[in-house]
């Protein structure tokens, strides 16, 4: 077993354990910080697969600003907007619409071919660079934008005594 093949498993099993932390937590926080981990354990993956540059994206924008986001939004609403939460009766349809789905992933995985090359390398940064900036730098712009106004929006909506209007 090579020292990739084990860094990938352990990467995999922190980005699946971050994920059922998410889904199985009850406290929103806890959740919060489950996605942070799953976010890492992405990461070292980006990693095992000679996409540093997707990596550093995934801990400076996904598992730095997003998670941020979230545990400020969480900050801004009331407490008392979560005491009356009770289960969800829906759960056995949940239940069984992801159980579906999980099979068709994993019958798609077994069924589908994927080409391998021997020799793997990494992209260049130079022509990454290039190509992010020429190409993709307005939608950047534009998604940075719209997370912008749903922050202004949160702190709007709360207003300034701490209440929702």
């Amino acid at each position: 077993m090579s020292l990739s093949l084990i860094v990938f498993f352990i990467a995999a099993a922190i980005a699946l354990g971050g994920a059922l932390g998410v889904v199985m937590t009850r406290n929103i926080v806890y959740a919060a910080f489950s996605l942070l981990a799953s976010l890492m354990g992405v990461a070292g993956l980006f990693l095992t697969a000679f996409a540093e540059f997707l990596a550093l994206v995934q801990v400076l924008i996904y598992g730095g600003a997003i998670v941020i986001v979230i545990l400020f939004a969480l900050m801004l609403t009331r407490i008392q907007d979560f005491e009356n939460l009770s289960g969800n009766r829906q759960w056995p349809v949940a239940a069984l619409v992801s159980a579906v789905v999980f099979g068709l992933l994993v019958a798609s995985v077994f069924s589908t071919t994927v080409r391998t090359v021997a020799d793997r390398q990494a992209v260049s940064l130079d022509d990454l660079g290039r190509t992010l900036f020429e190409q993709w730098a307005v939608p950047f712009e534009i998604a940075s934008l719209v997370l912008l106004v749903a922050l202004i929006g949160v702190v709007v909506m709360v207003g300034a005594n701490g209440r929702r209007e």
